[in-house]
């Protein structure tokens, strides 16, 4: 910087500003800098910059997998709020483990990211390490998935209403027993799709609404089987609503496995932003979140905390309502498989 100075007859602080496109330069002057650096071969060190002004330039997103579809549409949105601001995205996996989520929440501390946007592994019932990360002013939003009862932001979608309404949903279409397929019964997430559910069997006064709550986990090979078992049981569901991505698609290998048809036979619907639900066989009938704008907004979000010195994240709440899509695996169905 000081070479460019010198060959420009600026002051550094001149060259600085007008490489950082500072509204204090004019633009021939910015113009004769770029120009002037390009042949030079010189390019900003943001390393050193960060360094200087004690920032890491560096956000952490912690997810709890990436298979899910929702998850890589939420990145892209978080990814295009972060290279507006120059900053480098750290992508961390728990893999669904309390143990993981622990351990990578440590490693955000001491300055390591500026800020955390995190969405909360199944098996997360403590919160102390989300806490510690708070106490040492590490701005912190939740996305999607949330820890309830902490004042920390979050960003999330309606899925009281959602649940609310997939029952309906089926029940308007000929459902007498649905169930509602989840995976943990500590996340939030779960619990408020599961109680809107059951909300709308107790209002329709179909089934046992505390019986319609189907709790899967395990590996994929142990949540089929559960599934299996649960389609060839005695009081066998005629509706299936999954909380989850890869529970739908569990429902639809078993089915085709133990010959069950869907929709004759049973109805699905899944919570998913899966792009491929209209080319499945059948089409798969989701409850779409915004989920490029739910990963974009809690990165606006966190990045007013990062800025902002004197900003409230605490209590900040923004619900991204969800869609449900109609396809044919929720249809009715005149003629019921022989």
């Amino acid at each position: 910087m000081k070479e460019l100075a010198k060959e420009l007859s600026l002051s550094v602080g001149t060259v600085s500003k007008a490489l950082s496109d500072s509204h204090e330069i004019s633009d021939d002057t910015k113009k004769k800098v770029a120009e002037t650096a390009s042949r030079l071969n010189y390019t900003l060190n943001p390393y050193a910059s960060s360094l200087r002004n004690k920032k890491s330039k560096t956000i952490a997103v912690v997810l709890p997998e990436v298979a899910d579809n929702f998850f890589s549409l939420a990145i892209n949105g978080i990814q295009s709020v972060a290279e507006k601001k120059g900053y480098h995205v750290l992508i961390y996996l728990s893999h669904e483990k309390f143990s993981n989520e622990k351990s990578i929440l440590s490693e955000c501390c001491s300055g390591r990211v500026d800020g955390v946007l995190i969405s909360v592994s199944s098996e997360t019932t403590d919160a102390q390490h989300i806490l510690k990360l708070q106490q040492q002013n590490v701005p912190i939003v939740f996305f999607d998935r949330e820890f309830e009862g902490l004042h920390i932001a979050k960003v999330i979608t309606n899925d009281f209403e959602c649940g609310y309404a997939s029952a309906t949903h089926l029940i308007s279409n000929g459902c007498k027993n649905p169930v509602f397929l989840s995976i943990s019964s500590s996340l939030g997430i779960c619990n408020h799709r599961a109680s809107g559910f059951k909300a709308a069997l107790k209002d329709k006064k179909i089934a046992d609404p505390e019986k319609a709550i189907i709790e899967c986990r395990g590996t994929k090979e142990e949540v089929d089987w559960q599934i299996k078992n649960l389609l060839t049981g005695k009081t066998k569901p005629d509706g299936i609503v999954a909380s989850v991505e890869r529970l739908a698609m569990s429902v639809y290998l078993v089915s085709q496995q133990i010959n069950i048809s869907i929709p004759a036979e049973l109805k699905v619907i899944v919570f998913s932003t899966l792009e491929t639900a209209p080319i499945l066989n059948p089409p798969l009938t989701t409850i779409t979140q915004p989920a490029f704008e739910i990963g974009k907004t809690a990165a606006e979000l966190l990045f007013k905390g990062i800025e902002k010195k004197k900003y409230n994240l605490f209590d900040e709440i923004i619900t991204l309502p969800s869609v449900l899509i109609e396809r044919t695996s929720s249809q009715p169905c005149q003629f019921k498989k022989k």
